[in-house]
C-alpha cells in the first residue's frame, strides 16, 4: 500500500514524468519482492543492513552499478516520504550510498554518419512512413531532445513561423529550443502528410506531433525501434538508441564552437557539471588548439 500511494504522491504532487514514475515502480517492486522473500520483515521495518543486502542482489545478479544508484535513489525517496508522512520514525536508506558507478563516456555518431544519414540513405517522401522517421531522427539530431520529450511533444508545442518548439522537459520544466532551416522545412512536409494521410488523428492522438499508422501517439517502443533500424544503417557501434542522438547533438555542437553553457540550456541540464561529460569527447576542438599552439607545430 505504502508503495503505491508513494507513485500516487510522485505523480499527481511532485508532477515526476511518466518516465520517472515507471522507473520507480520497476525499482520499488523489485525492493518489496525482495523483503517478500525475507518472510521476516516488511517495508515499514526494515533496516539498513536490509537495503544493503538487497543492493548486493542486484549487483549479483548482474544488474550495473547506476542501475543499482537508480533503484537505490527511489527506495530513498519512498523512505523520505513515508517519513513525512509519519508510517516510519526513522528512515533506513538515508545512510546509505550507492557503489561507485562505471564513467563510460557518451556515446555519439560521427558528423560523417550523420550526414549520410540524412543524405544518403533511400528516403521515400511521399510516403509517410518514410518522412515521420527522417523528420523524427533529424529533430532528435537537430535539437538534442529526449525521448520522453518527443514522444509529449504537441501540435500546439511547434511554432514555424518563430522557428521554435516548446519542450517539457524533467519535472515539467519548459524550455525552449530554436528550430534551424532544414528541420523546419522537415517538420512542415511531415505535418502536411500526415494531416493528408491521416484526416481526425489529432483527437485520437491528443495532438500529439508524432502518430503512428493507426493515427495514436507514439509509444516510447516504436521511437526506441525507428532510431535503432536507421542508425543500423549508418554505424555500427553497438548502442543505437535515442539517447545516442542527443550525445551526438551535444558532440557536434561543442565541435563546432557552441559555448558549453548554450548546450546545457538547450538540453536542459540543471547543472553545468553535467554537460562538461562532453568536453570529454570534443577531441577536434583539442587537436586544433594543439596545432595553433604548441610551438614545433606552428611552424609548420
Amino acid at each position: 500500500m505504502i508503495v503505491e500511494d508513494f507513485l500516487r504522491y510522485m505523480e499527481a504532487e511532485r508532477e515526476a514524468s511518466p518516465l520517472t514514475v515507471s522507473t520507480y515502480e520497476q525499482a520499488l517492486g523489485d525492493y518489496a519482492a525482495y523483503i517478500s522473500e525475507l518472510g521476516d520483515t516488511t517495508l515499514e521495518d526494515a533496516d539498513s543492513d536490509v537495503i544493503r543486502d538487497w543492493m548486493e542482489h542486484l549487483m549479483d545478479n548482474g544488474h550495473k552499478a547506476s542501475t543499482v544508484c537508480k533503484y537505490l535513489s527511489a527506495v530513498k525517496s519512498l523512505y523520505r516520504y513515508a517519513l513525512r508522512m509519519g508510517i516510519i520514525k526513522r528512515d533506513p536508506a538515508h545512510p546509505l550510498h550507492g557503489p561507485k558507478k562505471e564513467k563510460a563516456l557518451p556515446v555519439f555518431i560521427k558528423e560523417q554518419e550523420a550526414d549520410k544519414l540524412f543524405d544518403k540513405v533511400r528516403w521515400d517522401m511521399e510516403n509517410i512512413k518514410d518522412v515521420r522517421a527522417r523528420t523524427l531522427l533529424l529533430l532528435l539530431y537537430s535539437t538534442g531532445i529526449r525521448r520522453a520529450e518527443v514522444i509529449a511533444l504537441r501540435d500546439s508545442d511547434v511554432n514555424l513561423v518563430s522557428r521554435e518548439i516548446k519542450v517539457t522537459g524533467k519535472r515539467r520544466k519548459q524550455r525552449i529550443i530554436p528550430l534551424g532551416e532544414e528541420i523546419v522545412t522537415e517538420l512542415q512536409r511531415y505535418m502536411a502528410l500526415r494531416d493528408r494521410e491521416q484526416p481526425g488523428s489529432e483527437a485520437t492522438s491528443g495532438g500529439a506531433l508524432f502518430r503512428n499508422d493507426s493515427g495514436k501517439a507514439l509509444t516510447e517502443g516504436s521511437v526506441y525501434n525507428i532510431v535503432h533500424t536507421y542508425l543500423t544503417q549508418v554505424t555500427t557501434q553497438k548502442k543505437r538508441s535515442p539517447h545516442v542522438l542527443r550525445h551526438s547533438f551535444a558532440t557536434a555542437m561543442l565541435n563546432n564552437d557552441a559555448q558549453l553553457g548554450s548546450v546545457q540550456k538547450l538540453l536542459g541540464h540543471q547543472s553545468l557539471t553535467t554537460t562538461q561529460i562532453y568536453t570529454h569527447v570534443t577531441f577536434k576542438d583539442l587537436k586544433r588548439t594543439y596545432s595553433m599552439a604548441h610551438p614545433r607545430e606552428s611552424r609548420k
